[in-house]
């Protein structure tokens, strides 16, 4: 006989235990990882809360009559204490189970979610869990394409951390080899020229960057080209003349690698100068975005610049690592391509830093997953890496578990014209220029709609408004699916968007602002019984119920848009019941007091999913 233990807070994941039990006892010959209930939600809410339609696939296996499959689930399922007694009554069409949830256990289920942390509980034995996000490069300005590693990574790092896991961001910053190199170089150059680079900006520092790549850039095959078609001699003296300052000016900036590398004082100063402006400007959009990177949470390549050295003997010594041309390299599984781990000039390659940053993950930081938010374009890298890591053991905790390896891809933010979003001038768009003209036409928006609103007032939710819209668009967009760019879309009232969900919260609150000025006790609604009588209250009942699972699942998936469809769905399922179940003039005191406490609950976990997307709310709209 099931007891209360076997009765979960989400309905589904107690009727799945159930049907599977009573389809196992049933046809004792199914393997039981073979059995599938498929319950879902019913589509015709008149004939119960939920459907399983599992007999007709279990009758095409079985080689039997669907309805009679269904009536021999039927007699082995026990509801006690969930729903209503399933009678043969209740089968429906081919074999379709209709069941109908009991009012009291949806309200003990309601109770038990009703606590501080929203029936989530913490796990027995929490995961350390390392999420590698953000990936800025020094001295280049965050543009468009780092908003997704940004946000997405800080939502899975929010949901691990909800679940109850310890989490550990990582924000692993580009900010070593030949390119740093060569900024480094200019900035000397200037301040050898009387230049004061404490007042340095950020957007003087990527204007620097792009001037030292195109000053080391030779261009070897236009002169090729030139001297190939008979060109004029003064062009081929000037592209000559050309190339030789390039080549001088990458010679320079090679010699100041190795005295950055060897610690040189002047060298090290130019390159933290380089640091301090990047990582102060990166830190602070991601702040204005409410993703929570921070300077403890930043490890750039140089933090492991020490190690590389001792990763290639490891390789070398174990025979993990072979010479490939005179490179070196670890052959994968699975993959005609092999992990390259020291170029044949005896250099280091992303790899190379990406195996010691795992090495340190796993085995130092006592990480069980580590997951990647990195770009489409970078699967086949962290193909090899991780199968590199493996074989050479890189991946074991202290406890020598293995480390489970996830490269969670995305797609791409197009502009209307479905290529990859970039200015009018063709080039990126800077992350902090596309904040602030999210934000300005937020302000722009929420002026229309309340004129009534000091600027005092309206800014800060102009903030949480501009912010939501451009968060949601893209969290709630499939995480391996490309989106357009569209400003007005990602700032409509109506629909599935950040605004349409805050606004949902500022009702909920508004009730209650009403209900103190009625006069009402608030202290007594969190003790008021539940009563569940009008299909609306029901449906939002059954809403709240899935919000652990909800949690859950998007965690379980490094799929945010999981918990956007699912708050999207409280926020569709809570504007039913408002405008069917009269709150405040219900017809009874009882009715009155349990409808609050489902607007209370439903203000909760709206805005507890919120906050774990990283999405700000506000009072007030």
């Amino acid at each position: 006989m099931p007891t209360a233990h076997d009765i979960s807070i989400d309905p589904l994941e107690t009727l799945d235990a159930r049907f599977r039990a009573a389809i196992g006892a049933a046809f004792p010959e199914l393997p039981p990882e073979g059995i599938e209930t498929h319950i879902a939600p019913n589509r015709q809410p008149k004939l119960g809360d939920f459907q399983s339609n599992a007999a007709m696939p279990l009758a095409k296996k079985l080689g039997k009559n669907p309805r009679e499959v269904a009536a021999s689930v039927v007699e082995h399922l026990d509801l006690a204490g969930v729903a209503e007694p399933v009678t043969a009554e209740a089968i429906a069409g081919p074999g379709f189970i209709n069941i109908r949830l009991l009012g009291d256990a949806m309200a003990a289920s309601l109770t038990r979610l009703d606590t501080e942390r929203l029936g989530v509980e913490p796990p027995e034995r929490p995961m350390t869990v390392v999420v590698d996000l953000c990936g800025v490069n020094l001295a280049k300005q965050m543009h468009v394409g780092h908003l997704r590693s940004t946000v997405i990574g800080d939502a899975v790092a929010r949901l691990y951390e909800r679940l109850g896991h310890r989490v550990i961001r990582q924000n692993h910053v580009g900010d070593w080899g030949l390119p740093i190199a060569m900024v480094a170089q200019k900035l000397v150059e200037l301040q050898q020229g009387g230049r004061d680079l404490a007042n340095l900006s950020m957007d003087e520092l990527n204007v620097l960057y792009r001037s030292a790549q195109a000053a080391c850039k030779a261009e070897k095959a236009a002169l090729a080209l030139t001297m190939k078609v008979g060109g004029h001699p003064k062009a081929e003296a000037e592209l000559a003349l050309r190339i030789a300052d390039a080549e001088e000016s990458l010679e320079r900036a090679k010699q100041r690698l190795v005295k950055l590398q060897s610690g040189d004082a002047e060298s090290v100063a130019a390159w933290k100068r380089i640091y301090d402006i990047t990582m102060g400007a990166c830190l602070a959009t991601c702040a204005r975005l409410h993703a929570n990177v921070t300077e403890a949470a930043s490890a750039g390549e140089s933090a492991y610049r020490d190690e590389l050295a001792g990763v290639i003997d490891d390789l070398v010594t174990r025979g993990i690592a072979e010479e490939d041309g005179g490179a070196l390299i670890v052959r994968v599984d699975g993959l005609k391509e092999p992990c390259i781990v020291r170029k044949s000039d005896g250099g280091y390659l992303y790899a190379t830093t990406d195996l010691a940053a795992i090495r340190r993950r796993a085995g130092v930081l006592g990480a069980e997953r580590i997951v990647y938010f990195v770009d489409a374009r970078q699967s086949l890298h962290f193909r090899q890496v991780f199968g590199a890591a493996h074989r050479a053991g890189y991946d074991r905790t202290p406890a020598g578990e293995v480390a489970q390896l996830s490269h969670a891809v995305f797609g791409t933010i197009l502009g209307e014209d479905n290529k990859p979003f970039k200015s009018r001038s063709g080039e990126n768009v800077k992350l902090s220029d596309l904040i602030d003209e999210a934000i300005e036409r937020a302000g722009r928006t929420v002026a229309e709609k309340n004129p009534g609103l000091s600027e005092a007032d309206r800014a800060p939710i102009a903030e949480a408004v501009g912010i939501a819209a451009l968060k949601y668009t893209d969290l709630s967009t499939e995480r391996i699916k490309d989106y357009v760019f569209s400003f007005d879309r990602m700032l409509a009232f109506e629909g599935d968007t950040g605004p349409y969900l805050l606004y949902a919260v500022v009702r909920t609150r508004s009730i209650f602002r009403k209900a103190a000025e009625a006069g009402v006790d608030l202290d007594a609604v969190a003790s008021a019984p539940l009563m569940l009588e009008e299909p609306a209250e029901r449906t939002l009942a059954l809403a709240l119920l899935r919000y652990p699972g909800a949690l859950r699942a998007a965690g379980e998936s490094f799929e945010p848009s999981r918990l956007c469809a699912y708050v999207y769905s409280l926020a569709g399922a809570f504007s039913s019941f408002f405008d069917q179940c009269p709150v405040l003039i219900a017809d009874t005191q009882a009715k009155k007091m349990s409808r609050l406490r489902l607007c209370s609950l439903t203000a909760r976990v709206l805005t507890d999913g919120l906050e774990t997307l990283g999405i700000p709310t506000v009072e007030r709209m």
